[in-house]
């Protein structure tokens, strides 16, 4: 796996995984929601250099002018309900991919214990494609390793790209074992540890929640 941490560099992405941290400014949910989508721009511009390119001509009033462009037929794929924001981050950049949908969640058995459960997907074929898997908590890597299991029923992708804002040292360990290996990994910062529950410490608690209020 190859993994492109952004947040070692110093950029305006930096100013976002903050805002995104901060327990006063997270308060806001449409603030919480933008942020996200602004970092999955940048991860999007960034990832859109590694594509494969093609020449095109376009006819301008004045002439003609080649162009070298993305010729990668895209899926953007989301995990809901956390990824929607990440999702139109990469939607604004790659506005012509075809887009799927996987509900993944913990089924907690106890205390200590839970299982991934994936009910739900829409997608179309991914077949020969390029897969952007969208997933904004890297803890575990046990949801991104569920949804990619069942995602390849429909078809196994030429080339996979998995975008996150924040992720585990651990989570990142899991996942090289487990996607493809020359799989890009997007994010724009990584933390060192889980605590007793799986969450990312210091991380920024429950991105669905903190985009779309908390569930029961």
């Amino acid at each position: 796996m190859v993994i492109h941490n952004l947040g070692l560099k110093n950029s305006i992405l930096n100013q976002f995984i903050l805002e995104l941290r901060d327990v006063t400014i997270q308060k806001d949910a449409m603030r919480f929601r933008k942020n996200i989508e602004r970092i999955g721009e940048i991860l999007s511009y960034e990832l859109s250099k590694t594509l494969d390119y093609e020449i095109k001509t376009v006819q301008t009033p004045l002439g003609t002018k080649e162009i070298s462009v993305p010729k990668n037929a895209l899926v953007l794929c989301s995990i809901l309900r956390a990824g929607l924001p990440l999702h139109q981050g990469l939607l604004n950049y790659f506005d012509t991919a075809e887009n799927g949908f996987i509900s993944a969640y913990r089924d907690h058995q106890n205390d200590d214990d839970f299982e991934i459960v994936v009910k739900y997907l829409a997608s179309p074929s991914l077949e020969g494609k390029t897969l952007i898997l969208a997933d904004p908590m890297l803890a575990t890597g046990k949801t991104l390793e569920n949804t990619f299991t069942v995602m390849k029923r429909h078809g196994m992708p030429e080339q996979v790209h998995i975008v996150s804002v924040i992720g585990s040292e651990q989570g990142i360990s899991y996942i090289k074992n487990v996607f493809p290996e020359n799989t890009h990994l997007w994010i724009a910062a990584v933390d060192e540890k889980l605590n007793d529950k799986s969450y990312i410490i210091p991380g920024l608690g429950d991105a669905g929640d903190l985009s779309f209020g908390v569930k029961l």
